[in-house]
Parts: C-alpha cells; structure tokens; sequence
C-alpha cells in the first residue's frame, strides 16, 4: 500500500483534531469572559448600593 495514504491521513487527522480544540477553546474562553464581565457588573451593584 503506498505510504501516502497513512501521511494525508495523520495530517488531516491533526488538523481536524486542532480544530476542534480551537473551537472548544474558543467558547469556553467566551463564556469565562461572559461570567467574569457579569460577576463585575453584579460587584459593582453591590458596592454603589444599588444591590
């Protein structure tokens, strides 16, 4: 069987695999940016007395 086959299918293998970890990355550091911007707008309330 000829070699390439197995290199194409590491390399899209590796690919799709840090792909999916970018994505994965990417909306749990959007959603850690989300609770951490509300808990700062809640802390504000609180200290201004408005809670």
């Amino acid at each position: 069987m000829n070699q390439w086959a197995f290199v194409i299918g590491a390399y899209a293998l590796t690919l799709s695999g840090t792909g999916l970890i970018s994505l994965f990355s990417w909306r749990a550091m959007r959603n850690a940016e989300r609770r951490a911007s509300a808990g700062r707008v809640s802390a504000d309330r609180v200290s201004a007395g408005r809670a």
